[in-house]
């Protein structure tokens, strides 16, 4: 094969190894690849910068920030100049100044990063927070924010939108936060829940058609994967912004929708003989083995397995500390533990199975791929139930993704996480294939940057702090819009933003206001509270006698017992001593009015 004989761009991340010499300086990449980079005439610098601020221009302390083992991204054009290959920069990015301060490690960096996603969302939505009616809203949503002229309201991104809109007051207390979490909640209970009678269970449309005053609602699924049936996911995912809604407020509506979707999961998608819960069920007679499912007949997946956990049932345990409600939780990682490695044949964990629990490598788009985020995912979420209800085998295979992933589903010239791989390699492969290209979704990164964090917050290796970081420099240097606002649905995987078809929109099927909200508040919990040992406050608003026996339940996740106490309680604004810090309860005085609850917490 002929050397290098076309000049091309792209994007070196790495740490500095030898500072500015000559105009250039060598950096090492993640996997420890060195490169001799060149400054080229006309280079500039920026330093990184959250949603809404300007524009931060280091151009002129370029020298000084090149020390070694500063981390760059460096984009710029490899030269085939004869035998040589030279690589002239022309952006360099710096995630912070000195040494070992990222600024995504600052206190309120992803608050900040929070409110100014859901405040995108108020306004493309409603028009802004005077004005918050679903009524208006719409799935889809274009890079600048603006409605696509579509009728269609799709349950779950209205719920992932509420699930943002409750992160956010949680972490602010502005109460126009809650105003949209309340309504949006309210919404889905009036518009898209079906509560069945005869069965006493609760299932959530797939979505409603408004027009004027009308509205046609749309009972099966309509997205292409899961056509005239109602698939677990949907079902799992109504829940997440009701019940995020529900840690604040207490509201018993809301506890009795939650109860009673929850009767649906254990009556009709459990499989009580074999484990797990189906993917699908028909629509009439609620059946996961009826013919007219198809390809769905009777299969398992990862979303019905393994999303209840991070979608809503994690937050459930938190807002109630119930016994039940834990046990789900363990059915379910012990499920993964025991039927998703597949060590033998991959280095991906298998996500499509028969009833029996063999993998099915036929299924549809996914056939035999893996998507890297499940994977991170699956280490994220063990590793949060592990600190609940310790146990050696959750660690263990959380461990092992962690040591896998970053050799097949991650990009150490770039940085960033892939989306869909080959799960094999054909003969005389060294590289797992791109399932259909190599670009980076924003989702896939949120679940690499939580995986990492936690696991170093509680297991305390080096490699994890590594991959927490360069994941979280990856993703607030390329996936930001300072333009228009929001985060991007997909970077190619220079960082550079791609902008076509159903990845261009800030709002469609996939994408809400969910992924990267949920990013914020746990990065926050785990770098303040794990990292970086700094307080977090969290806020509350419950109803007189919402919570049983008015306890209020504050832990901000599931985190390691004794790790995080209160440090301090206000009640409406004053002073409150009735708590207990070690449990992170509060007591909640009896009142005729909601009581607005500041809650301190601080790590050991």
């Amino acid at each position: 094969m002929q050397g290098l004989s076309f000049e091309f761009s792209d994007t070196i991340a790495g740490y500095v190894t030898r500072k500015l010499e000559d105009g250039s300086f060598a950096v090492r990449t993640s996997d420890g690849r060195d490169f001799e980079i060149k400054l080229s005439k006309n280079v500039y610098a920026r330093l990184m910068r959250n949603l809404q601020e300007p524009w931060l221009d280091c151009t002129g302390t370029i020298a000084d920030l090149l020390v070694p083992g500063q981390f760059v991204f460096s984009y710029g054009t490899f030269y085939p100049d004869g035998d040589v290959q030279r690589f002239e920069v022309q952006v360099l990015d710096f995630p912070g100044k000195k040494l070992d301060k990222f600024r995504f490690e600052e206190p309120d960096w992803w608050i900040k990063q929070a409110k100014s996603i859901a405040d995108f969302f108020i306004k493309a939505q409603f028009g802004g927070p005077e004005s918050i009616d679903y009524r208006k809203y719409r799935t889809t949503i274009s890079l600048t924010g603006e409605q696509s002229g579509t009728v269609r309201q799709e349950t779950d991104t209205i719920s992932r939108l509420v699930y943002g809109f409750a992160s956010t007051f949680l972490m602010t207390g502005e109460d126009k936060y809650l105003e949209a979490a309340e309504k949006g909640t309210k919404y889905l209970h009036d518009h898209m829940r079906f509560f069945d009678v005869d069965e006493n269970v609760a299932y959530w449309y797939h979505g409603i058609d408004v027009q004027g005053d009308s509205e046609h609602k749309v009972f099966a699924s309509e997205f292409g994967d899961d056509y005239d049936a109602i698939p677990a996911y949907e079902q799992i995912y109504a829940l997440a912004g009701p019940t995020q809604t529900f840690r604040i407020t207490g509201n018993p509506e809301i506890r009795k929708d939650i109860d009673l979707t929850l009767a649906l999961f254990e009556k009709f998608f459990i499989d009580r003989d074999k484990g797990g819960y189906f993917s699908h069920i028909d629509p009439v007679m609620l059946d996961p083995r009826a013919e007219s499912l198809g390809p769905n007949r009777a299969k398992k997946n990862w979303n019905s397995v393994g999303d209840h956990a991070p979608a809503f049932l994690i937050n459930l345990f938190l807002a109630t500390g119930e016994k039940e409600h834990l046990e789900m939780l363990e059915f379910c990682a012990k499920q993964i533990v025991d039927h998703f490695p597949d060590y033998d044949w991959s280095p991906f964990v298998q996500e499509r199975f028969h009833e029996d629990w063999s993998p099915d490598r036929t299924w549809g788009w996914q056939q035999d791929r893996a998507v890297v985020g499940h994977n991170l995912k699956i280490a994220w979420n063990l590793m949060r139930i592990h600190s609940q209800s310790p146990r050696p085998e959750y660690k263990a295979l959380a461990e092992k993704i962690a040591s896998l992933m970053p050799q097949v589903g991650y990009d150490a010239q770039r940085g960033g996480w892939y989306d869909v791989m080959e799960r094999t390699l054909a003969q005389g492969e060294k590289f797992h294939r791109f399932a259909w290209h190599d670009r980076k979704a924003w989702w896939q990164q949120e679940q690499g940057i939580l995986a990492y964090q936690i696991l170093w917050g509680i297991l305390g290796k080096e490699e994890y702090l590594k991959y927490a970081r360069e994941s979280a420099a990856f993703y607030n240097t390329f996936f930001l819009d300072y333009s228009d606002g929001a985060v991007y649905f997909n970077v190619l995987s220079t960082g550079i933003p791609y902008l076509l078809g159903t990845e261009r929109f800030k709002g469609s099927h996939s994408m809400s206001g969910y992924h990267s909200i949920e990013l914020a508040y746990l990065s926050t919990t785990y770098i303040n509270l794990l990292h970086t040992k700094q307080p977090m406050a969290m806020y509350f608003k419950p109803y007189p006698g919402g919570f049983a026996d008015n306890i209020l339940r504050v832990a901000p996740d599931m985190l390691p017992k004794g790790s995080v106490t209160i440090g301090s309680v206000e009640i409406d604004g004053e002073p409150y001593a009735d708590f207990d810090a070690e449990a992170l309860t509060v007591k909640i005085p009896v009142t005729t009015h909601r009581p607005k609850i500041k809650v301190t917490l601080v790590p050991r």
